[in-house]
């Protein structure tokens, strides 16, 4: 898998489940099984995000080179 977290930014997420699965259903969420359902949504749901993101970034600056041609277009003169 070629979308990796830093251990910070895992255990901030994994926080942020656990603190959801409390409030919201009640159940506390232990530290492995949040960093469970951490890997596997990364693994599930990462990837077509991922590729959405790349997309969208690539659509993006498509548009703005295109922009480039008529936004800084110098007439030459003949």
């Amino acid at each position: 898998m070629r979308i990796k977290l830093n251990d910070d930014r895992k255990a901030d997420i994994a926080r942020a489940l656990s603190g959801f699965f409390q409030d919201e259903f009640d159940e506390d969420l232990s530290e492995f099984r949040a960093l469970e359902v951490v890997d596997f949504m990364l693994r599930q749901i990462g990837p077509s995000q991922y590729n959405q993101a790349i997309a969208d970034a690539r659509g993006f600056l498509a548009e703005k080179l295109d922009d480039l041609d008529t936004e800084f277009h110098e007439p030459e003169e003949r």
